[in-house]
């Protein structure tokens, strides 16, 4: 394994404040199913089903941000051992106010679609583009943008000089 630039952990403040209010909600909604249950059936059936959906939201935020972001030379990956991508597949890092980007994260363009897939408050990869962030740290997500970006204006002088 190469050598860890950046670690974009999880900041533990944002994970139990997101999780907490992701399981309050969904037990209120349970409470308003038990005490006042609405007149109408399939009322009360949504009330239960979008209560114990976002429960389940709540416990999968919590385990999904129970990982680190790692960057390396070679890749973005987790601690768990998922490769998100590899430096050389990335065309552009944005971190501008108008990017459809995760909270305190940032959008990587990539050169390839991969496939779709999402760590809820960690990242989520979406064709082209792959979002992290969310309830990580913003100063460590500041400071893997600006080495990933380093890292590709680097490849990309040796590409030119290789020419």
């Amino acid at each position: 394994m190469s050598e860890i630039l950046v670690k974009l952990e999880v900041a533990q403040g944002r994970r139990m404040f997101g999780v907490l209010s992701i399981a309050a909600l969904g037990m209120t909604l349970l409470y308003i199913a038990a005490v006042y249950p609405p007149a109408i059936i399939p009322a009360l059936f949504a009330l239960i089903l979008v209560g114990a959906l976002f429960i389940w939201a709540g416990y999968r935020l919590y385990r999904s941000t129970d990982n680190t972001i790692l960057l390396t030379r070679e890749a973005i990956t987790t601690q768990s051992g998922h490769v998100l991508c590899r430096l050389e597949d990335i065309a552009k890092v944005d971190r501008g106010f108008f990017a459809f980007k995760p909270s305190n994260g940032f959008l990587v363009l990539l050169k390839e679609r991969g496939e779709r897939s999402w760590s809820p408050g960690m990242w989520w990869h979406l064709g082209k583009h792959l979002g992290i962030g969310g309830v990580t740290s913003p100063r460590q997500s500041k400071e893997m943008v600006s080495i990933i970006q380093i890292i590709l204006a680097e490849m990309k002088a040796a590409e030119a000089d290789s020419k």
